[in-house]
């Protein structure tokens, strides 16, 4: 991929963007400008989901990258999807959900409430803070710039206080995320990282917050909460 640092290829559906794995972060970023500065007449304004191959990203580059797309052409991008065998139908699936309900996924600008299940390869964005009745499964990313609070599980992906703010917060009924950020603050449950918990894990109701630098979840008590800046 010298010569092209950055190639897409799309379906009715969506796009797949093919990102050169040792390009400089910000010379990547804008190829991708160009790239789609170029293509901006050609695709006109769509909804479409977006999967991202050809290097590891983490939840914040993807973001950065949609945001690099949607600043460079009229695409909306409605989900980023995990790359598998059924990738069409993923974004199928994706973008004739978007169609049925237009305010639940991505940039949930003036709701506060989310009702229904996030499933793999779905994000839910929120300019304020969030309330989700169901749950958040893994492959699924929830960003606010707020708090959120999951009436149900949360296994997938989280990133609260998205605008720095890391006296945000994350609850939920059962809490078992794939990865967890707040603010500038990030832990990864599932490899080990250190998201330290003061009691042993169960089902109890949760919160997850910062203190001193590191990710604290636990069970909710009316202390934890005397002790958090709501």
């Amino acid at each position: 991929m010298a010569n092209q640092p950055v190639i897409i290829k799309s379906n009715k559906y969506g796009l797949i963007v093919i990102l050169d794995a040792k390009l400089s972060w910000e010379e990547l970023k804008k190829e991708v400008a160009e790239k789609f500065s170029s293509s901006a007449k050609f695709f006109g304004e769509v909804q479409m989901a977006v999967c991202f191959q050809g290097r590891d990203l983490s939840l914040e580059e993807e973001m950065e990258l949609v945001e690099v797309i949607s600043a460079n052409c009229q695409i909306q991008i409605v989900s980023i999807i995990d790359g598998n065998e059924a990738l069409e139908t993923q974004m199928q699936k994706a973008v004739e959900e978007r169609e049925e309900n237009p305010t639940d996924l991505m940039n949930l600008q003036d709701g506060r409430f989310y009702k229904g299940t996030l499933r793999s390869g779905q994000v839910l964005e929120s300019e304020t803070s969030v309330i989700i009745l169901g749950d958040v499964n893994p492959g699924a990313r929830v960003i606010s710039k707020g708090n959120v609070i999951v009436l149900g599980t949360l296994k997938g992906n989280i990133f609260v206080g998205a605008a720095g703010n890391e006296a945000a917060f994350v609850a939920a009924l059962s809490m078992d995320p794939m990865q967890i950020r707040i603010g500038d603050v990030i832990a990864r449950c599932s490899d080990g990282a250190p998201v330290k918990k003061k009691k042993k894990a169960d089902d109890t109701p949760k919160i997850a917050y910062v203190e001193d630098g590191n990710i604290y979840i636990e069970p909710i008590t009316k202390e934890v909460l005397n002790d958090i800046r709501l």
